[in-house]
Order: C-alpha cells, then structure tokens, then sequence
C-alpha cells in the first residue's frame, strides 16, 4: 500500500531549495527540515516541521548535534522489504524518510581562504550531514539521496510525473553521493595531514603536500586504448578543473580521442597559451617540433610547419589566437590528427568539413591572474612510479627578464634577446635534454630527449639542415647548463650567435671562456627547465 513520501532537507548552500520544497509539497511530498534551511522554508509558506520536533530533542552544542538520532537514522536506513525493520520502526514510533537533501559544511572553500585558520576549518568538518547521506546511499533502493542542487530537476519531474524517484536514478543519486562523502573526507585529510601543530596560541605551519595524498579525479571518458593497443585507458579531469585547461575542451568534430592525442594535445596547448602573441605550437610524440611566432594564425603556422615537415605530418596543432579561413586552408593541405583554437571561424569550420577526421578541439584561454588556477595551469605535477607516486609543484615559474646575467664580453643585440627569450620558453616544454635554436620568431631545429645534451644538438642541427633551415646568426636555448664546453662548441659550429643557458655547473668558467674564445653572447637564466 503506498504511503505519504517524506523528505528531509538539512542544506548548507540554499541554492534551489525553495523551488525543490515547494516543488515537493505540491506533489504531497511531507516536509521535515533543520535549523536555518526550516525558517527558510516557513519563512516561505511551506508547511515544515523542524527534526527536533520528529525527534523530541533539540539541537544542542551550537548545532553539533541535531540529527544524530535513531529516529532520522532508523527511518533513512530501514529496508522496506523486510517485516523485521517495518515492526522495528513500528515499535519505535519511527517514520520512514523517503528523500533526503544534504549538501554539506563548505569545508573545501573555507580552507581555500587566505588565512584560515584551523579553528574555522574544524567548525566547517561537517558530522551529521555525511552520517545521514551515507545512510540514505547506503538504502538506495528505498531512498533517494541528493547532495547537489544540479540534482533537483531531475527528482521533481519523476516524482511529479511518476511519484516517486526511479531506481536507477535512486542508484545513480546514491553513487554521486557516496562520492561526494569520498571528496570531502579526501578534503579534511588533505588539509589536516598538512598541518604541522605549533606552540599554544599560535596557528601551525602548512605543507604543500600532505602527509596523505588524497587526489580526486572524475572520469570525462574511456579510451579505444592506452599509448599500445593492449592498453586499456579512461581519461579524467580534476574534481574543479581549471579555466583554459585541456579538460575543458569541447571537441567539434572528428573521431575520438586516443590516448596518444590527448597526451600530445595537452603538450601542444601548454606550451602555446604561454605566448602572448599569435603563436602556433606543433607537436609530435609530446615534443615541440615547430613553434613561432606571427602576425596572425596562419603565417605563424606557416614558420612553425617550415621548422621540421616531416615530424608535423600526423601532428597535434595549437593555436592561441581563434582559427580563421586563411590559417585552416593552409593547414588542410596536410595531414593532421587534432587542431587545437580558442575558436574556429565559419570559414574554418567549412574547410575541416571536408575532412571529417580531423578533431577539432575548442579550448577557451584562461581567464588571468593571480593564480595557476586562474591561469589554467596545475599546481602540482605527479608521476607514478612502481607502487608509489611523486609529486611536485608545476614548474610554473613567471620568468623575469630582470633576472638574465650577460656572462660574456659580447652583450646580445635587442633582437638577439628577443630570439634568446623565445628559444627560452619554448625549451622548457621540450623533453630534456633540450637544445632549441631559434631565428625571427620560429624554431629552426629541436634536439630532444637525448641522454648526451651533445646528440641532442646535434640533432637539432640535422634537423634545420633536413628542413633546408641555415642555423648562421641563430639563437640557441639549453635546458639546463652546458657541463663541459662540447656542446657549447657544437651549436656554435652549427651557426649560433648567441646562448641562453641556466648556468650553475662547476665549469661555468670554462664555457663562459670558450663562448668569449669564439666571439658569442651568452645569458645565464639561473633557473632549470628539466622535462621528463
């Protein structure tokens, strides 16, 4: 026999709630509420009664205690189909609850605040709330939980169309909640196992990384498969993903992503938003292999392409600047797995319609400012390794021009430093060991990946040569310093003019002497761009 569905409702966040508990009480829907999310309610019409009416306890220790009861508890966790808990309940006076709507204690924002303090976090460690939602999820198949107001819509037009919440919505709600329990216990871990206590009276030290890693990630998709096709892959994003970042893309056409594309995509986009200029970025195999510089999309894609063909055919092409019908014709004319823009014109559209294939990826540019968050960047970096995982801080460092020392006799022209700069931060997205020459506003020959930062200038040099690229007059960026003056001579031998380098090997001397000896600029960075 059917009975009249009850709903409890216990919000942090009011978004929604009103229209949901109007919504409810049209449908014949009993209302039992908490606290403020109560006055609320009555304060708008809505017939409620307050849980510590249900219970005949009142909430008591500023709200700590309110529903840690056996009456809510006993009617969210009670099966239906077994006359042993029905006869229990009845014994008890207990009521089943039907629904429950549960957002909790804001604990992620309020430690997300500067300044917080450990006081404010604890009072935000909700209690009651991740008890009942867990309560309600765990008898999903009688109770349906919601823990987000994105959920409302869905539940009203069920119940009002049907009565009540389907079962698989009723399994689908329970899942998204116990979910949500994980990311937020995962929350207060994170934050308190990062704290180290200090004296009495004085707020302790915290550490970027916790002493238990608890990292959230939602799946966005599966995978045909992983780098090999006896891989399986899924591909996930951040629980909050930032602005301008891969995960954000809408893809516009073309087949589905492969792992491959999406590793390379990424490396592709990382290093092409960086540039404030119209700029174009190819990559292959998760390497730079033409990047420049232009007055608009397509001459920057032509001296990018110009830097190695070869290795663009099948590559992954980003732009910074939205796509026009000029910069698409040209890159039509050749083979290319995925297009990266912050936009595409109609022009363009229309050209890759032709080839159906190809992905086209619409990623907005972040928004700016203060923040990786904002800038569309991580914040951490992690790499497994066997049974383990190490993580460090994204090597996210601005760089400041202030901070170039000219060690040699021979100070760079103002063009000279424009080439040194670019070569600089295009170095930093290549695999190390990393030599880049670059010329007017494009790469002329990328050495990547070597285990002898010598091969991979000679590489870099076979490179140009193979792409019909003189390297005379070039600029020429290392990742790291030069450890002997080898590899100084190699580049230079190849044509370069000028060398930006970190510096910091106990032969620096030694290779400031050979580049004065040979009659070129150089620039210590002081920082290192290692890429792995």
């Amino acid at each position: 026999m059917s009975h009249t569905l009850t709903a409890l409702l216990s919000v942090s966040d009011k978004t929604g709630i009103v229209e949901l508990a109007r919504a409810l009480h049209g449908a014949g829907v009993r209302l039992l509420s908490t606290g403020g999310t109560a006055r609320l309610l009555a304060d708008q019409g809505l017939p409620v009664t307050e849980v510590a009416d249900m219970t005949g306890f009142p909430e008591m220790l500023d709200g700590r205690v309110k529903t840690l009861h056996p009456r809510v508890h006993g009617g969210l966790l009670a099966r239906r189909d077994l006359p042993a808990h029905m006869a229990a309940l009845k014994e008890h006076d207990i009521a089943t609850i039907d629904l429950l709507v549960v957002n909790l204690y804001p604990f992620e924002a309020t430690v997300a605040k500067p300044g917080c303090t450990l006081e404010d976090a604890i009072e935000n460690i909700d209690i009651g709330g991740p008890a009942m939602v867990r309560s309600a999820a765990k008898n999903w198949a009688d109770v349906a939980v919601l823990t987000d107001a994105s959920q409302y819509a869905e539940v009203i037009e069920q119940i009002q169309q049907g009565g009540r919440v389907s079962r698989a919505t009723r399994f689908k709600l329970a899942v998204a909640a116990f979910n949500r329990i994980a990311q937020y216990d995962g929350a207060i871990s994170d934050y308190l196992s990062s704290l180290t206590l200090a004296d009495e009276g004085q707020q302790p030290t915290r550490s970027a990384f916790p002493a238990q890693s608890n990292g959230i990630f939602v799946k966005l998709q599966d995978l045909r498969y992983g780098e090999n096709p006896h891989q399986a892959a899924a591909f996930y994003r951040d629980l909050h993903p930032a602005p301008g970042s891969l995960v954000t893309a809408r893809q516009l056409q073309g087949k589905e992503l492969s792992y491959n594309n999406i590793a390379d995509a990424d490396a592709a986009w990382e290093c092409v938003k960086s540039f404030d200029t119209p700029a174009c970025v190819i990559v292959k195999h998760a390497n730079p292999c033409g990047v420049a510089l232009g007055a608009n999309p397509a001459e920057a894609y032509a001296k990018a392409f110009q830097t190695d063909p070869t290795s663009a055919f099948g590559g992954i092409i980003a732009f910074n600047r939205p796509l026009d019908g000029e910069a698409a014709q040209k890159v039509a004319k050749q083979f290319v797995e995925v297009l990266i823009a912050p936009g595409f014109s109609d022009e363009a559209r229309a050209v890759f319609a032709a080839k159906p294939n190809t992905r086209l990826l619409h990623i907005d540019l972040p928004p700016g400012g203060d923040t990786p968050w904002q800038q569309g960047l991580n914040a951490v970096d992690a790499k497994r390794v066997g049974s383990g995982l190490l993580l460090q801080t994204a090597d996210n460092l601005d760089f400041e021009p202030a901070a170039l020392k000219v060690v040699t006799k021979l100070q760079p022209t103002g063009q000279q430093m424009q080439d040194l700069l670019f070569a600089w931060k295009v170095a930093k997205f290549v695999k190390s060991n990393a030599i880049v020459f670059c010329a007017g506003g494009m790469t002329m020959g990328v050495g990547a990946g070597q285990m002898s930062r010598i091969d991979s200038a000679r590489i870099a040099s076979i490179k140009a040569d193979n792409a019909g690229l003189t390297l005379q007059g070039s600029a020429v960026a290392s990742d790291a310093f030069f450890p002997f003056r080898d590899g100084l001579d190699v580049v230079i031998d190849a044509g370069a003019r000028c060398v930006i380098q970190p510096g910091g090997s106990v032969r620096d001397d030694e290779v400031i002497a050979a580049a004065d000896e040979r009659g070129i600029a150089m620039v210590f960075t002081g920082t290192r761009h290692f890429r792995h």
